[in-house]
């Protein structure tokens, strides 16, 4: 689809986390891992490179040449896995910029993509790419200016380190949140202001509160948070329409179906990320399909 300069439309091409997780028991919220694709007046925005970037990179094709802006969250392997079959950015006449954070051990995003492709891990290096990379290394907290929309990030508490992300466009916001992990005893600042009156609030709910909190097998300390947290900061941020996102492996449509149920009775004006969902938020109410 052609970009416009009046829209606002965020499709989802991955939507799982840690691993791709295909099969039988996956079908209709899918398997690939984090990839988040809005179109932004005139600007074509991606978030993170998981395996469902392979699948945009199949529907760009049709588009050449392509241009857009690739931010990554950061470089866990189920957020970057997709960039070595992104189609189009092996092809002359395209161009993109990509977007991340210095890593905590000093390397650049370009580094660890180019590490990545790097023998043994990859038949081919990053450099045989024929489209032009222009790699941009983002500062914490400073906004990024892309024609009319503006991108502000801000550090989310994850191992590793993860950066959060709000797209500002006109009167709209977008808030993209993963991977994070909520703090024991408040809501985390950070994630309040990315998240603040935005229109939608994408977030990091891969387990239950039952699961968090597990006695046999806690995920305390895993760099992930719940639907229950999504819906607190929800609450608290005065977002219009949560979308939960980056779904455990082990959560099969039925499990997914549950949680669907769950979210919507505390949060009613909700949503569980699948693959192909795409919201339009210039449509009244938001539109979703």
């Amino acid at each position: 689809m052609s970009i416009s300069n009046d829209q606002f439309t965020i499709r989802f091409w991955g939507v799982r986390g840690s691993i791709a997780c295909p099969g039988q028991s996956t079908v209709r919220y899918g398997g690939n891992t984090a990839c988040v694709e809005m179109q932004v007046g005139k600007q074509r925005l991606i978030f993170d490179g998981g395996t469902g970037l392979r699948v945009l990179g199949q529907t760009l094709l049709r588009e050449m040449p392509v241009e857009a802006h690739l931010f990554f969250t950061h470089s866990h392997w189920d957020h970057i896995q997709g960039f070595p079959f992104f189609v189009p950015a092996f092809i002359r006449g395209n161009r993109f910029t990509i977007y991340g954070a210095i890593a905590p051990n000093g390397s650049t995003i370009e580094q660890r993509l180019n590490d990545q492709m790097l023998h043994p891990n990859f038949p081919v290096p990053l450099q045989i790419m024929g489209a032009e990379l222009a790699f941009q290394d983002l500062d914490i907290g400073e906004p990024v200016q892309i024609g009319d929309v503006l991108v502000e990030n801000a550090l989310l508490n994850h191992p590793g380190e993860s950066v959060g992300y709000r797209i500002n466009w006109q009167d709209y916001a977008v808030a993209y949140i993963t991977d994070t992990e909520h703090f024991l005893d408040r809501l985390d600042e950070n994630v309040l202001w990315l998240a603040r009156n935005a229109d939608v609030m994408i977030y990091d709910a891969t387990y239950t509160d039952e699961e968090y909190y597990s006695e046999r097998s806690s995920k305390i300390g895993w760099g992930h948070s719940t639907w229950q947290e999504a819906v607190k900061v929800a609450k608290a941020a005065n977002v219009s329409k949560l979308v939960i996102f980056h779904h455990d492996p082990l959560h099969d449509d039925d499990f997914m179906d549950h949680i669907k149920e769950e979210v919507t009775r505390q949060f009613p004006n909700s949503v569980v990320a699948w693959e192909g969902l795409e919201i339009d938020l210039l449509a009244v109410p938001i539109a979703v399909s």
